[in-house]
Parts: C-alpha cells; sequence; structure tokens
C-alpha cells in the first residue's frame, strides 16, 4: 500500500468505519472489519480472501503476520518489519481485544483491514509513545494458520472452544458433571445426549476418556469441539453398541450444563482419603479387568495423589504404604498392557524406594526393560527377582531369554561390523584401481610406506649378490 493511498484511506476513516463490517459480538461498532468493494476508495486496502468456511475458536493457537497504524498512517508495530509471524491463543487476552475479535472472523490465508475503537485497543490511557490516548487503531493482519488447543502432550485431545464459558472455576477430579455431547465418527452421528457422570468414572456412562479427561479445562456454560485420537476414544477395541470400528478418531461437541465440585485433597481427612482409595483400588481393578487400562490408571493415580504426601503416625503408616504399593504396582501392570515400558520403570522405581524388595516390582521392571531391548538391565533385575525368591520360574526362565538375547545381539554386533569392514575394504580397493588407472600410481607408491620399503628391499638384495 502506498503512502498516497494510506492517506487517503486516514482521511475517509468515518467513512470507511460506516462501509466495514462490524465483527463485534454487540454490533456496537467497536471491531470493523473492511471487506472488498468496487469503489476505488476500497479496493486498495482488500488484500486476499480466505481459503475456505472454517474460522479459529476461542483458545487456538493462530498465526499471523500484522501492521499496526494509527489514523494518520504512522505505524507503530509490524510482525512483518521484525519478519517473523506473531502466535498467540485467541480469546484468552494475550492482545488487545480488536484483534481477538477481528481474527476470530477471518478465514485462514485472509488479509484483510481491522479498524478498532480505542476501547476495543489501548482505551483512554493509550500506550505511549507510540500510541496517544483514545486512538483509534488500523491492522493490516494476515491469518497464516491456527490449531486447536492440545489438552494432552502426545497430542491425543485436541480442544476448540465455540462458546466460552462462565468464570474461572472448572470441574475437578471426582466432580459431578452435567454435559451434553454429540458423538461424531466421521459425518455420522453416533451418540447425542444429557450425561450426568464423575469426573475420572466416565467409562461407566459410555463416555470416552477423552471427554472425561477435558472436564477439569471447561467451564460452566463452555461449549467445545474435542478431537480425540483412538487412545483417548475407544481404541483398539472400538464399541459395537456405537457400531465405531477398531483405532477410530472420534470428535465430539460437548456443552458443560453445570457441575459439582468434589472435595479437594487437601479438605479430606485421612479417614475419607483411605475410604476413597479403597473404592478407588477397585474401580481401577473392575477397569483392568474389561481391558480398560488408561481409566484403570486414573483411579490408581487418585491414591497416589491423596496418599503420597500424607504424614502419619506409625499405626496408620502400614495401611498407607500398602495403598501406594499396590496403586504403583498396578500402575505399573497398566502401562506394561499399554507398551509404556519408560513409565512401567518409573512406577517400579518408587515401589522399590518404599520396598528395596519388592518381588512384583523388581519382575514388571525387569520385563519392561526387555522390552526395551535392555537386556544386561533385564537380567539384573530377575536375578535380584530369584535372590528375593529363588523359586521364582518365571524369573529364572527370563534370565535365560536375556542370556540368549544378549548373545544374539553381539552375534548381530559381529555381522554388522564383519560387513562394514568388507565394505570399506571394497570401497578402497575399487578407490586403489581406479588411482592406477589415472596413471599416478608411480608417484603415489614411491610415497607409500608399502613402495619404499620394497625398494629398499630390491637394494638390499642387490648388495648382497655374490
Amino acid at each position: 500500500m502506498t503512502r498516497d493511498k494510506e492517506q487517503s484511506m486516514d482521511d475517509q476513516s468515518p467513512a470507511v468505519v460506516r462501509k466495514g463490517i462490524d465483527v463485534t459480538p454487540n454490533k456496537d461498532g467497536g471491531v470493523c472489519k473492511v471487506e472488498a468493494s468496487t469503489s476505488s476508495s476500497m479496493s486498495s486496502v482488500v488484500k486476499k480472501w480466505g481459503e475456505d468456511g472454517d474460522r479459529p475458536m476461542i483458545g487456538d493457537k493462530v498465526t499471523v503476520h500484522y501492521t499496526g497504524k494509527l489514523l494518520n498512517g504512522k505505524k507503530f508495530d509490524s510482525s512483518m518489519d521484525r519478519k517473523k509471524a506473531f502466535t498467540f491463543s485467541l480469546g484468552k487476552g494475550q492482545v488487545i481485544k480488536g484483534l481477538d475479535i477481528g481474527v476470530s472472523s477471518m478465514q485462514r490465508g485472509e488479509r484483510c483491514i481491522l479498524l478498532c475503537k480505542p476501547e476495543y485497543a489501548y482505551g483512554p490511557a493509550g500506550c505511549p509513545p507510540k500510541i496517544p490516548p483514545n486512538a483509534m487503531l488500523q491492522f493490516e493482519v494476515e491469518l497464516l494458520s491456527f490449531k486447536g488447543e492440545l489438552l494432552t502432550d502426545d497430542g491425543g485431545i485436541t480442544r476448540r472452544i465455540k462458546v466460552k464459558g462462565e468464570g474461572y472455576n472448572n470441574p475437578n477430579d471426582g466432580s459431578t458433571v452435567h454435559v451434553h455431547l454429540e458423538g461424531y465418527c466421521g459425518e455420522r452421528l453416533f451418540d447425542s445426549r444429557d450425561v450426568h457422570f464423575v469426573v475420572g468414572e466416565s467409562e461407566d456412562m459410555g463416555v470416552p476418556l477423552g471427554v472425561d479427561r477435558a472436564m477439569e479445562k471447561m467451564q460452566k456454560g463452555e461449549c467445545c469441539m474435542l478431537y480425540l485420537k483412538p487412545k483417548y476414544g475407544f481404541g483398539k477395541e472400538g464399541r459395537a453398541q456405537y457400531k465405531i470400528g477398531p483405532n477410530s478418531d472420534l470428535v465430539y461437541e460437548v456443552t458443560l450444563i453445570n457441575f459439582e465440585k468434589a472435595k479437594e485433597s487437601w479438605e479430606l481427612g485421612l479417614k475419607e482419603k483411605l475410604d476413597f482409595s479403597a473404592g478407588a483400588k477397585q474401580k481401577g481393578t473392575q477397569y483392568f479387568k474389561a481391558g480398560c487400562y488408561l481409566q484403570a490408571v486414573v483411579q490408581y493415580q487418585r491414591i497416589v495423589s491423596w496418599l503420597e504426601m500424607e504424614f502419619v503416625g506409625k499405626e496408620q503408616q502400614q495401611t498407607v504404604q500398602n495403598f501406594l504399593l499396590v496403586a504403583q504396582l498396578n500402575m505399573a501392570m497398566c502401562y506394561l498392557r499399554l507398551k509404556e515400558y519408560a513409565l512401567v520403570v518409573e512406577n517400579c522405581n518408587k515401589v522399590l524406594e518404599l520396598d528395596e524388595k519388592n518381588e512384583k516390582a523388581l519382575y514388571r521392571r525387569g520385563e519392561a526393560r526387555l522390552f526395551r531391548n535392555e537386556f544386561n538391565l533385564a537380567m539384573s533385575d530377575f536375578k535380584l527377582v530369584l535372590q528375593v525368591n529363588p523359586s521364582n520360574r518365571a524369573a529364572r526362565s527370563q534370565v535365560s531369554i536375556c542370556q540368549r538375547k544378549i548373545r544374539e545381539h553381539h552375534e548381530m554386533d559381529k555381522k554388522t561390523y564383519a560387513n562394514m569392514f568388507q565394505k570399506f575394504a571394497e570401497h578402497d580397493v575399487k578407490t586403489g584401481k581406479g588411482k592406477r588407472r589415472g596413471g599416478d600410481c608411480g608417484v603415489m607408491n614411491q610415497n607409500h610406506p608399502v613402495g619404499i620399503k620394497r625398494q629398499r628391499c630390491s637394494q638390499d638384495h642387490g648388495q648382497d649378490r655374490p
């Protein structure tokens, strides 16, 4: 955009605002997006239409390029000048209100002009020295990309918020929630209902773990889209009642209608914690037997969260320790089934901190290390099991397996190195032949130690002749 065109737009800024599209939710003209127009004064400010109909939602990570100017055309900020796109979480107050609102109205790839009234920018205070008080601002913005908020480290649950909830209060583990949900597999709606469930126990109501885990991030009244990978949906088994096949991705639209929070850990007395731990242990066993290993882990983690930092007298110490041992041993077993071997080792280590001769912890850690091809470490664990219980046949068998694996590994290494050295030798031979064909071999042989040695041998033989 040339300076003359910018000034022309600034001189006619009231008209531009009137002709623009008001994108503020309450339609007070606070943020206007200038769209395409046939008038010569308007056509210069429109840059590019978006690629599709999808728009970012609250909480999405959006990436933009922008240039901010006062109405007199003076530039006060630009990501283009820094040659680095700007990323922020939409609707989280990380930018001025006008940008949050304006960008939420854009499509991927769209480039437009946003005009923001002072109350949607820096207000009566401004942002000295670049932005004066009560300044109306214009932003040229290009929406490069956006993606939902990841709720898990493994990317298994992605949330996109359609309607923001009320306040800052969230359900906690154990809360009773009332939700409306609609579940989709592809384009097919397979579940639509209002349902109550306890956070951490949604499986009891046929609600997948991904929805359950998202509850602790939601506020009352929030409506969001949840994109679930199979691990957080119905897994490798699928769900016959909904005609969901194995390893299917799911999408849920979830509205949190209401909830009743559970007591926090610090609000519970020891007796309550022990009673709840007994219930969680039973529930975890139920989920484990049903093959719902992640759901079982949630129950065992509850026990750890309640009791791990509990300081008690000698009378109750053994009871607390027994609950912790069972919870972490069972988590290790769940993670073995889930093939999360690092977490198996982690939980077994915690058990061994409490009981260094725990037979099950040593054995399960050995299994995890064997699956990770850590044969020597695994064999050490199984030998420790035999020190604790010499009659453990399974451990004795595993020692033999480890020994065989170590031998096989050594044989494989020998073959690998032998093949590698053979290839090096073949390469050297080919390289040497190529040099001799080049005509320089006479000079090189004279400088080579072997060539020198042969020359000396020839001279010696000459002296020794009769």
